[in-house]
């Protein structure tokens, strides 16, 4: 393969990885690039779990054979079972040495700078029906991440020396676009997750009830949204300090999570300030009014504050139509913080109180016009020109 040739592989393996949205489109592209740049007929990538002494495989790409997945869950190798990731990138690495790729073949290594005879690569390449693979080291932040791994089928050209230091090559490109898809990661991750409490923030609420309710408006699936204000924080802040407040707020969140727990696939999220929400989809009514239930209890527990505000509103209560996440919102909102004003120590429902239900009346009024004599500004992303929709 000419040198033009392989600058466009590794050209087009970098470009692929930095086109992902996701870890796994980046694994993906890693292992296809890769595949492709060494004219092989199949790739890997993997990953070295250190805790659990083992690789893991991420991908799986180009000619698999039974068995054999793209996105596996369980296949993964103990490193005991292939002493060249311990001994190799441990060991001499570690003592200075670099990261050089290695050849191996069904008839055992066919490179004199292999690390090592690994007799399950080569029962492995002999069961697949492979003839021949290059295994180049993934380096991350200066320690060893994973491996990359490129075979042929019997009956073509096995890999040579040049092959294999072209195989690090496209290690090192694979490494830095993991690395660059680690730190979308994590910027995706800060963007919607509240840094005090772990939680998800206002932003990923936002994004996970608008797609919730339109699943609900396509099949009919129950959306379900428990509002919390917590009691009491303003005086630990006041008196004791906002370290304790933060304390206050990050035990609640706990709770909360806790109790989400009991709603499969619920978000728990901090709104803001003392203000939480649990936002669920599948669940039915009375399986989130339960949650809140256990909410409460767990909240009036605590050490700190004085209990929590719940209020709760589901598409499977009689609340109306629901065509948007803000009446959704308005709903539970209403009901939330008329268990505030009445200091109730369960949770306040929408819809459960008949056909003139004082919640539902509450988020529906117009904005501005208060109702028995309440006033109250809703939250919720007003929709464009200023009105509110059901």
């Amino acid at each position: 393969m000419g040198e033009d040739v392989r600058l466009r592989a590794v050209v087009e393996l970098a470009q692929g990885m930095a086109a992902a949205h996701t870890p796994r489109e980046s694994w993906r592209a890693a292992a296809t690039g890769a595949c492709c740049a060494l004219n092989g007929s199949f790739a890997a990538l993997s990953v070295w779990e250190r805790d659990m002494g083992r690789l893991r495989v991420l991908v799986n790409a180009g000619r698999r054979v039974q068995g054999e997945e793209e996105f596996p869950e369980n296949e993964a190798y103990p490193v005991n079972r292939f002493p060249e990731i311990t001994e190799f990138l441990h060991e001499h690495w570690a003592g200075g040495g670099e990261p050089h790729a290695w050849v191996e073949t069904a008839e055992g290594p066919a490179d004199s700078r292999a690390p090592g005879y690994c007799h399950q690569r080569v029962a492995a390449l002999r069961r697949r029906g492979r003839g021949c693979c290059v295994v180049a080291p993934v380096v991350l932040h200066g320690r060893a991440w994973g491996e990359l791994y490129v075979a042929r089928p019997p009956g073509v050209p096995v890999f040579g020396r040049a092959d294999a230091d072209f195989a690090t090559v496209l290690a090192a490109v694979v490494a830095a676009g993991i690395a660059q898809t680690e730190r979308l990661e994590e910027a995706r991750r800060l963007a919607y997750t509240d840094a005090l409490t772990g939680l998800a923030n206002r932003r990923a609420v936002d994004l996970k009830l608008d797609r919730a309710v339109e699943r609900h408006l396509a099949d009919g699936a129950v959306v379900s949204l428990v509002v919390c204000d917590l009691n009491g924080l303003k005086r630990v802040n006041d008196t004791q300090g906002h370290a304790v407040g933060d304390r206050l707020l990050e035990r609640f969140g706990s709770v909360l999570s806790l109790c989400g727990a009991m709603l499969p696939g619920a978000l728990a999220a901090r709104l803001g300030g003392d203000e939480f929400c649990l936002l669920s989809v599948g669940p039915t009514a009375d399986e989130v009014v339960r949650a809140a239930d256990e909410l409460c209890v767990r909240a009036a527990e605590l050490e700190l504050g004085d209990g929590v505000a719940c209020g709760v509103a589901s598409t499977g209560d009689p609340i109306g139509p629901v065509r948007s996440a803000r009446r959704l919102f308005r709903l539970a909102d209403a009901a939330q913080y008329r268990a505030k004003a009445a200091r109730a120590p369960k949770p306040v429902v929408a819809g459960r109180e008949g056909a003139d239900d004082p919640v539902v009346r509450l988020a529906d009024s117009p904005p501005g016009v208060p109702w028995a004599g309440e006033r109250r500004r809703f939250r919720g992303r007003r929709p464009p020109g200023g009105q509110d929709g059901p």
